[in-house]
C-alpha cells in the first residue's frame, strides 16, 4: 500500500485529498481527479493565455505605429553622423519625441505579455496566435496613418486569421513544465 496526497496549497488544485493506492480500481479513481484537475488548469491557462495574447495583439502594433508615426513627425534623418556630437543631437532629437515614448511603453508592454505568454504556452501555439495582430495592423493604418489597404491585403488577412483560429482549438501547451 502506498499513500498519496495532492495538493497545492489551494492555488490551483481544487481538491485536496489523499487516497491509500493499491493494485485495483483506486488507481482509476485517482487518475480520472488528476485528469480532472489537468482540465481545470488548461481552462484557467486558456484564459490568461488569451488575455495576455489580446494586449500582444494590441499592444505590439500600437507601439509599432507610434515609433514610425514619431520618426515621420522628427522627419528624414539625412545629417551624415560623423562625429559624437551629431550622433548625440540625433538621439536627442529622436528621444524629444513624445510619440517616440509612447510607442516604446507599447511595445515594452508588449514584450512583457510575450514574455508571460511563452512561460505559459509553447511557441509553436504563442507565434501563430500573435499573428491576430495583423488586422489590428492594417485597421490602425487604415484610421490613423490614413494608408489605403487593398481589399486583397485584407483578403491575405482574412486567410492568416482563419489559420490563427485553427491553431487557437488545440492545445497551448504540449509540454510539461521543466
Amino acid at each position: 500500500m502506498q499513500k498519496l496526497c495532492r495538493s497545492n496549497g489551494g492555488t490551483s488544485c481544487l481538491y485536496h485529498s489523499c487516497y491509500t493506492m493499491t493494485k485495483g480500481p483506486f488507481e482509476v479513481r485517482i487518475r480520472a481527479q488528476v485528469k480532472y484537475h489537468k482540465m481545470v488548469f488548461h481552462k484557467r491557462l486558456h484564459l490568461k493565455t488569451y488575455l495576455a495574447i489580446l494586449v500582444m495583439v494590441v499592444a505590439g502594433p500600437l507601439g509599432n505605429l507610434m515609433l514610425g508615426k514619431g520618426m515621420k513627425n522628427i522627419g528624414r534623418i539625412t545629417t551624415r553622423i560623423s562625429s559624437p556630437g551629431t550622433l548625440g543631437h540625433v538621439f536627442a532629437k529622436i528621444l524629444g519625441s513624445g510619440t517616440i515614448w509612447l510607442g516604446i511603453a507599447a511595445l515594452l508592454t508588449f514584450f512583457v505579455a510575450y514574455m508571460l505568454v511563452l512561460s505559459w504556452a509553447d511557441y509553436s501555439y504563442v507565434q501563430p496566435a500573435s499573428s491576430m495582430a495583423y488586422p489590428v495592423v492594417a485597421l490602425l493604418a487604415t484610421l490613423l496613418l490614413g494608408e489605403v489597404v487593398s481589399p486583397v491585403r485584407w483578403v491575405g488577412i482574412a486567410v492568416i486569421c482563419l489559420g490563427v483560429l485553427v491553431v487557437g482549438h488545440t492545445n497551448p501547451r504540449t509540454t510539461e513544465n521543466p
